[in-house]
């Protein structure tokens, strides 16, 4: 899990040990355990979106499959 371009503080998504789970970058342990992926996937969205990060959603082989950004955006910055 982590890297590819996780940020301390982003969510991450993961199958590990028949389950899906979600993690906040930096942590060591999974905040939530889900029975299924769209499960995890709504909740780690809603932690993003709280903590106002990006969200990485992994297929079941670890690979980034989505991936959102929930930062603060404030749209008006010339250019």
């Amino acid at each position: 899990m982590g890297g590819d371009a996780a940020v301390k503080g982003d969510i991450e998504t993961y199958f590990q040990g028949g389950e899906w789970k979600n993690k906040v970058e930096g942590s060591s342990r999974a905040a939530n355990v889900h029975g299924s992926k769209e499960a995890a996937a709504s909740k780690g969205r809603d932690m993003a979106r709280q903590r106002k990060v990006e969200h990485f959603i992994r297929t079941k082989d670890g690979r980034i499959g989505e991936r959102n950004t929930y930062r603060h955006d404030p749209g008006n910055i010339p250019g």
